[in-house]
């Protein structure tokens, strides 16, 4: 598990973060003998530490009541994580908490050994993070008003500003925060609707938490639902064309992955499922052999839509069809 000395470590943040653990389940968490616990715990004694003891069966271990170390002593991984977790607050669209996160890392920085401190620089001067266009700027002091609400299962007010549509003042039960794809979401019942609903928290402001509360969703998942929402579902079309073209001269030009090609008529059939018609037609093109779409009638739009958009570029009507011998019917 650990090597000794993180063992001895690790019975420190057990009884600091809790008020008493038995010998028993000290041996368990480490995996080892509870007359090592015992060695353990002497150990943190020598260098100062105030543990307590209790005898006989059922003993247990506790820090003297007041007793709390400052979190200074952490391990390679402990230190990269939080080193990466401070430089990535920017990312999650909280820039107010730049200077914060800045401050808390010299804090860290100041508090680590040597080795880990030159890690954590070369961390610093090695990695760098690119913040996408769909991050959401989101005020931090919201956020952390709505996570207390969340956790202590209190309803909400706020004036939600949602796009194409006057502002609103709402009272929400906000069972989860979710952050996706750049954005934060408040994932909440709201009375005004009577129904459940997400907001994003950059179109939300003047939030308050009030003293009511309500009863909390355990097993709810926030995320797959948000996701279910935002997402969805586009059309299926099931495609069939006739290519003027034997199997054999498709190979290494049609990708055989979910379509299926076959010899119909001197030529080949081809039938797929796709959820976008546009790239399959321009696919179609390129091919550069003369076919026939049989089916659906939306992707011989899509061709029509095309020879649209070239005579809009070219600035010529265009009378015949467009590329090889395309026939629409």
């Amino acid at each position: 598990m650990y090597d000794p000395s993180m063992r001895v470590l690790t019975v420190l943040e057990l009884l600091q973060a809790h008020e008493e653990v038995s010998g028993a389940d000290l041996a368990r968490r480490l995996e080892v003998s509870p007359r090592t616990v015992q060695r353990y715990v002497a150990r943190l004694q020598d260098l100062g530490i105030p543990v307590e003891g209790r005898r006989g069966v059922g003993g247990a271990y506790r820090l003297k009541a007041g007793f709390r170390l400052p979190p200074l002593m952490f391990t390679p991984e402990e230190a990269l994580a939080a080193a990466l977790g401070l430089r990535t607050l920017r990312h999650l669209g909280l820039h107010a908490l730049a200077p914060a996160a800045q401050a808390a890392s010299a804090k860290l920085s100041r508090s680590l050994p040597h080795d880990l401190r030159a890690d954590m620089l070369a961390l610093e001067g090695s990695v760098q993070f690119d913040t996408g266009p769909w991050v959401a700027p989101t005020d931090a002091h919201l956020l952390a008003a709505l996570l207390r609400a969340v956790r202590d299962a209190c309803t909400v007010t706020f004036t939600y500003a949602a796009p194409d549509a006057p502002e609103t003042r709402r009272d929400a039960d906000v069972h989860r925060v979710v952050h996706l794809e750049g954005r934060w979401y408040a994932v909440a019942h709201c009375h005004l609707r009577a129904a459940r609903r997400s907001f994003r928290l950059d179109r939300m402001s003047a939030l308050t938490v009030q003293a009511r509360h309500f009863t909390p969703e355990p097993d709810f998942d926030a995320a797959a639902y948000l996701r279910s929402t935002l997402r969805a579902p586009k059309p299926t079309y099931a495609i069939s064309v006739w290519l003027d073209c034997p199997p054999e001269d498709l190979r290494g030009r049609v990708s055989t992955w979910g379509t299926d090609l076959r010899p119909d008529a001197h030529g080949t059939r081809l039938t797929t499922t796709r959820e976008g018609l546009s790239g399959f037609a321009a696919f179609l093109l390129g091919l550069d052999c003369d076919f026939r779409v049989d089916s659906p009638p939306e992707l011989r739009a899509e061709f029509a839509r095309l020879a649209e958009r070239c005579a809009a570029h070219t600035g010529n009507a265009l009378s015949g069809p467009i590329g090889p011998a395309y026939t629409g019917a």
